[in-house]
């Protein structure tokens, strides 16, 4: 609770406000029940009835600043309230957005959804409405306190002696609701987990008729969520009668002892009038109490569950001093790279030099590590051993905007946002002309299906680019990161989905158009790769093959064998024509 007050603390003018508002409420509530008494005792008692009149309308006067100045501090804690939660949703996405690839592979989406949603939205009800309320009640308490003991402490003294052990409830029920609710705030990341994940696929589950099974496992979670709500509403109900059992005892007690003190003329009647009216300002925070706990309780959980995120640090970051040039060349080099995940090996003593310009092609099975290779380039992953360099610099030198800016990845699995073609292909660069536009895809061999559609540019796709075929979807990609001019493109495996004639042609392109990048193509095709000026054949981690096309062939290892699978129907090996 501590750390959140800090994001309070950033809106200083509005809280001083709004907690000035409150006081005045809470001193003028407090004039009340002694102008009741003053009525009582002197106006009718005494039978001075010329105060009555201004007194009666001096509580008018309280009441309408109460409705006011109630007004300015409820509006205020709600901004407040509104604003924190604004910042603290904006901090936790910015921070989760600096976090490496690694982070992603073994967080569930639905997981991260309920933290900067369920848990954040836990945070704005407690500033807006239960902070204050909490702090209201504390200040109520302890002002009725006092006042209570000044008109009769041991008519005082008995009432509080009823309500002491709903404290001590309250300290036991926080301790079983928030650990209640941090296996609750759990399962519902579970929930939204497996609710994104099914709608998301909900074609395969379709194609597959699991609808049933799917089902079924939504609502075992759905019930094992129940019962952790069961669990706490178990709690609430042990505690809450109790608690409104113990104050409405209290009030009995005041009532009976009260009015035996006013017939032995021990207190005036006005006296019991006004004790009544403090004593209220103390039932209603200890019947509140069991309420602010389980808001407490919650908000406790949530604000775990966030500063545990806001807490990590990423392990991939730039450095004060990072390297960071106008632009980069592209020259390539691993040096005794070495990369594991996981505790698992899956690089091993990588060395290599490409010149910048150079085409370069990646083959082997899967699992072989072509992928993490590249990954290497742009510090998604960091090598364990060894270094890479860009330029002649460690890349762990560089400043990591300035190394990605520099870079353009087609990943194999293939994201489109939902949104327009033309917005999805101006992602990496927001700029771009629409000439430039046109280029990239006509260069990208989309340009002709793009403007086929109704809508053209302006089409709207589905999430993930539903809608689209899989070649379609590839070839967009390739358009957005042509658009990004990098001097170092990526296509990891981009062209599965493609034709072969589309991909001779979309290849050819790239030759003669993209000439100055270094250019890495990841496939499993021979007809994609043979034209590279460098063949790297990866097995188990290792480089086992490294040549141009023709020289693979005439060393008849695992790239000839591929090459002999892939054109056994077309012509003999011994012609050496593809």
């Amino acid at each position: 609770m501590v750390r959140i007050l800090k994001y309070v603390f950033k809106h200083k003018s509005m809280l001083l406000i709004g907690s000035i508002s409150m006081l005045i409420v809470i001193g003028v509530d407090h004039l009340i029940p002694y102008l009741q008494k003053l009525i009582v005792d002197d106006g009718i008692k005494n039978g001075n009835s010329s105060i009555i009149v201004p007194i009666i309308i001096g509580i008018l006067g309280i009441t309408l600043l109460k409705a006011v100045l109630g007004y300015v501090k409820e509006y205020l804690y709600d901004y407040i309230g509104a604003k924190v939660h604004q910042d603290l949703k904006n901090e936790l996405f910015h921070h989760i957005q600096k976090f490496e690839f690694k982070y992603f592979d073994g967080m569930n989406t639905g997981e991260l959804m309920s933290r900067i949603g369920e848990d954040i939205e836990n945070i704005w009800q407690t500033i807006g409405f239960g902070l204050r309320l909490f702090v209201e009640n504390i200040i109520y308490f302890v002002v009725s306190t006092i006042i209570l003991f000044f008109l009769d402490w041991k008519l005082a003294s008995i009432c509080l002696a009823i309500m002491i052990p709903i404290g001590f409830m309250a300290v036991r029920m926080n301790r079983q609701l928030g650990k209640g609710y941090g296996n609750i705030s759990d399962q519902t990341a579970e929930i939204n987990s497996a609710a994104q994940q099914n709608i998301a696929g909900v074609r395969l589950v379709k194609a597959f008729a699991r609808e049933k099974h799917e089902t079924l496992k939504f609502l075992k979670m759905n019930r094992a969520y129940y019962d952790l709500n069961m669990a706490q509403a178990k709690t609430i109900r042990t505690y809450f009668p109790q608690i409104e059992l113990l104050t409405n005892i209290s009030l009995v007690a005041m009532i009976i002892v009260g009015g035996y003190f006013v017939l032995k003329n021990e207190i005036s009647l006005g006296t019991l009038v006004a004790f009544s009216g403090y004593i209220w300002n103390l039932i209603w925070p200890m019947r509140n109490l069991g309420w602010l706990t389980d808001l407490l309780s919650r908000n406790q959980a949530s604000s775990k569950k966030i500063f545990d995120i806001l807490d990590r640090k990423t392990e991939i970051f730039s450095k004060s001093d990072a390297y960071s040039p106008d632009g980069i060349e592209g020259d390539i080099e691993y040096k005794n790279v070495t990369f594991s995940y996981n505790d698992e090996v899956v690089l091993r003593n990588i060395n290599l030099t490409i010149p910048s310009g150079s085409k370069v092609a990646l083959m082997g099975t899967t699992g072989a590590g072509k992928s993490s290779l590249l990954h290497m380039i742009g510090r998604y992953y960091d090598v364990k051993e060894g270094e890479v360099k860009v330029d002649g610099v460690n890349v762990k030198d560089f400043h990591l905007k300035k190394l990605r800016q520099n870079m353009s990845l087609v990943s194999q699995d293939t994201f489109l946002f939902s949104d327009t073609i033309e917005n999805n292909i101006k992602f990496g660069n927001t700029e771009a002309t629409m000439d430039e536009v046109r280029e990239a895809c006509r260069i990208a061999c989309c340009l002709d299906f793009i403007e086929n559609l109704e809508d053209g540019f302006k089409t709207e796709i589905g999430e993930r680019g539903i809608g689209l075929s899989g070649g379609q979807k590839q070839r967009i990609s390739i358009a957005r990161a042509l658009l990004r001019k990098a001097p170092i493109l990526i296509l990891d495996d981009a062209t599965s989905a493609l034709d072969m004639e589309t991909e001779y042609e979309l290849l050819k392109n790239l030759n003669n158009r993209f000439s100055d990048s270094t250019m890495f193509i990841i496939a499993h095709r021979i007809s994609a790769v043979k034209n590279a000026d460098m063949i790297l054949y990866v097995e188990d981690g290792e480089i086992v093959e490294q040549g141009t096309h023709q020289q693979l062939l005439q060393l008849k290892g695992k790239y000839f064998d591929v090459y002999q699978e892939q054109f056994k129907d077309f012509e003999t090996v011994e012609s050496g024509v593809i």
